[in-house]
């Protein structure tokens, strides 16, 4: 992932340097296995671990000639240890290294990233609370449909945040396991009592049965959470720029002293960071279906899936924190217009309120079909001639004669609509 778009704390996870250091915390575990075993003598593993170190820039010099990254550190660190080296990589075949590695930077990113889906939900259920009765026009299809409100808009998005974080810590649970099982996983240079005990202390769980890779379904199921979790934050960033379009403008993304929405128009102020959500979201979305496709390799192992991974994982992580903490610092900053919310909600001239005054012609004792005549009929020409739905209907004898002032007065009024939002924001209030 580019700059523009990394945070300093998931960049550091996924630096070459930070790569090399996990692998050689697998390899010291394991040589510290053997000799409890009495394999690696004393001496050897003091040497060992007293000499162990690696250079990223020496590490890349000699696998311009070894053209393998895994058999280029080992040499370097080899440089650094001297005869005791002969000890590193006993029993193990470079996947043990690389899978084991990476499961580490998996669990150390997703501790990130579900910290960054908490934050918004949290975020998302305080700006529900302060502005479940903040009354707008519902929308379906882009039309308006009935009034809801603002904050019940939002409560969905911090519901959909909580499950994120269910679906992501569920991935990465899977995800957690490492695996030193040799050449095709039959333990035949190693044995599974060393990677039992050199996994619990990585913190890690045994892949019950490996071929010579941890299977890549694990990893294929964190990032299309990852991929869900994108999209989830996609479909909030879509209603918020809608919503601050010019004919709407019930909301506005925050503007800073000195910021400039146009290099042309100085009037602008543009949802730059929704839009920049939206775009990542396809970014996450597009590594999911080579993630999934990932999953099929040769018989034991071949390394198609490696080139992918990584592109793929670094950038998944990169951008998905970087759009939790976007979205959070959008919806903190978040600018509402409850008049201009209300000013659309008025400007659909009472056609929000059509379905209530259908249900009350139905409730006089008229039938369905021919009270939905009469409510549309009104309703046609309410969108033609741009006139008020009550009006109308107080103009037709048909919905005169059984509707007086105080029922239309009734009949068109948001409250009626929003008189289960409490109930609602009850649930929110125990996120």
């Amino acid at each position: 992932m580019i700059d523009r778009y990394s945070r300093p704390e998931m960049a550091a996870v996924w630096s070459e340097g930070a790569k090399l250091r996990r692998w050689l915390d697998v390899e010291l575990a394991v040589c510290r296995a053997w000799a409890a075993r009495g394999v690696i003598p004393s001496d050897d593993l003091a040497a060992i671990e007293d000499r162990a170190g690696f250079s990223v820039e020496r590490t890349r010099e000699i696998e311009e000639t070894t053209n393998h990254d895994v058999v280029a550190f080992l040499t370097d660190v080899a440089e650094h240890v001297g005869p005791a080296s002969r000890w590193i990589h006993y029993g193990l075949t470079s996947s043990d290294i690389l899978d084991t590695g990476l499961a580490l930077a998996i669990t150390r990113s997703g501790e990130i990233v579900l910290s960054g889906q908490a934050a918004l939900t949290t975020t998302l259920k305080e700006m529900a609370l302060r502005h479940a009765d903040v009354v707008c026009a519902g929308r379906t299809h882009g039309v308006h449909a009935e009034p809801t409100t603002f904050g019940f808009k939002l409560a969905g998005h911090a519901f959909e945040s909580r499950r994120n974080e269910e679906r992501l810590a569920e991935a990465l649970r899977g995800a957690r396991v490492g695996s030193l099982s040799g050449a095709v996983g039959t333990y035949a240079s190693l044995d599974p009592e060393i990677e039992a005990v050199v996994l619990r202390d990585l913190g890690l769980d045994v892949e019950p049965v490996a071929t010579q890779v941890v299977p890549r379904d694990r990893h294929a199921a964190v990032v299309s959470a990852m991929a869900i979790a994108a999209s989830s934050l996609d479909r909030l960033a879509t209603e918020f720029r809608h919503l601050q379009r010019t004919e709407l403008r019930e909301v506005e993304e925050a503007f800073a002293t000195g910021q400039k929405g146009s290099s042309a128009m100085p009037h602008k102020r543009n949802p730059i960071t929704a839009e920049r959500i939206s775009g990542l979201a396809r970014v996450v979305r597009g590594h999911a279906v080579a993630a999934l496709e990932n999953i099929a390799l040769w018989h034991e192992r071949d390394i198609s899936h490696s080139s992918v991974e990584r592109i793929i994982l670094p950038d998944a992580f990169l951008a998905l924190d970087h759009m939790l903490a976007s979205m959070a610092r959008l919806v903190e900053g978040l600018v509402v217009y409850p008049e201009r919310m209300q000013a659309t909600l008025d400007g659909s001239l009472g056609l929000v309120y059509s379905q209530r005054v259908l249900l009350a012609l139905v409730d006089s004792g008229l039938g369905r079909e021919d009270a939905y005549a009469i409510v549309q009929d009104s309703a046609m020409r309410a969108w033609d001639e741009g006139q008020h739905l009550r009006r109308l209907l107080e103009d037709d004898p048909r919905a005169a004669e059984r509707l007086d002032a105080d029922a239309f007065d009734e009949l068109f009024s948001a409250g009626w609509h929003t008189r289960h939002i409490d109930s609602v924001m009850a649930r929110v209030a125990s996120l």
